[in-house]
């Protein structure tokens, strides 16, 4: 038997209880995994509200990011995994492949080996965010030097990974937080500059910074109204990608700036890159190498034990955090 984290009815974090299952075996082509850490993503919050991209089917699991041990494979699966220190990749959907628990069965195509220089609870905090910023600013966006940034919701540990990933291809990171509070830590982080928006004029501050060429790549996981003031700031022929709608309010079109400088608009999805095997591996390379020779590091908010879950989930709707909540298992 083993205890697993799942919901049977719709609602905030409280909705989530320690349930005792049967221990399951993995099926052809998956793996069962013993869980040593879980990474928490705005994705499972939405997800247990009922707001995600897929409806859940109660009683559901839930949970994408793990650092973990392969216990058990399943038909089909190299047996040499058994025993390897791995993570779960966002490769698949919560209604089948949930993770957070004591186990989870997941398929093998979503495990990655990790750099041995990192914690299995650092394992857990870096897939989803530097494959999300991958897809977008690298893949899609060819980002490179010369080119500035905008990052909202910087603090984010999506938002800190796209530091990372612009600051490497030699571009120049925008990085735009709500409150003064996380100034300071975002450029300790390596953000180039920092746009406090509840006080500044946002497209003042990015024709300040760029010298008037405006943004060429907007990475944006809010939507909403503020899309209009992130157009304003966009230079000749940019992208906003939006990859969330943590605003919840209608997304405008900013017509009339796109017909200015040619701005593109478009939503992104990190399934983009996790549902398209040569793109996959291709991102875990990128991803693992950076890893491994120290340029990319997950920053970790805060660490809860297990029986803490409902309280981290609490503390990462809060938006305190800048950077990764991650639940330490058991």
């Amino acid at each position: 038997m083993a205890t697993i984290v799942r919901f049977h009815e719709l609602g905030g974090p409280e909705v989530l209880t320690f349930d005792e299952v049967p221990l399951q075996e993995p099926a052809k082509g998956e793996v069962r995994l013993r869980v040593l850490a879980a990474g928490l993503n705005r994705a499972e919050a939405l997800y247990y509200r009922g707001q995600y991209l897929e409806q859940p089917k109660l009683p559901s699991r839930i949970g994408y990011e793990v650092g973990a041990v392969v216990e058990a494979v399943g038909e089909g699966v190299d047996a040499n995994w058994i025993g390897k220190g791995v993570a779960a990749i966002p490769a698949y959907g919560m209604n089948q492949y949930g993770t957070l628990g004591e186990q989870a069965v997941v398929p093998a195509f979503a495990l990655t080996e990790y750099p041995a220089n990192l914690t299995p609870e650092q394992a857990a905090a870096a897939w989803m965010q530097y494959l999300t910023a991958y897809g977008a600013l690298v893949f899609a966006g060819k980002v490179g030097p010369g080119d500035f940034v905008s990052i909202p919701a910087a603090s984010s540990s999506v938002g800190l990974a796209a530091i990372d990933t612009v600051r490497d291809a030699g571009a120049t990171a925008i990085a735009v937080t709500r409150t003064l509070a996380k100034k300071d830590e975002l450029i300790a982080y390596g953000a180039d500059h920092v746009i406090v928006s509840s006080e500044e004029d946002y497209a003042a501050r990015v024709k300040e910074i760029t010298g008037g060429k405006g943004t060429r790549l907007i990475f944006d996981p809010v939507a909403g109204p503020y899309v209009e003031t992130l157009a304003a700031g966009a230079g000749q022929e940019s992208t906003l990608f939006i990859y969330g709608g943590l605003s919840m309010q209608p997304t405008p079109f900013p017509l009339m700036q796109s017909f200015r400088t040619g701005l593109s608009v478009r939503a992104y999805s990190v399934r983009e890159i996790t549902t398209k095997p040569e793109r996959l591996a291709v991102a875990k390379k990128y991803v693992f190498d950076r890893l491994a020779d120290g340029r990319f590091v997950p920053k970790i908010a805060q660490t809860f034990a297990y029986k803490d879950t409902v309280e981290a989930y609490k503390y990462l709707e809060s938006n305190q955090q800048v950077g990764k909540v991650v639940i330490r298992v058991p």
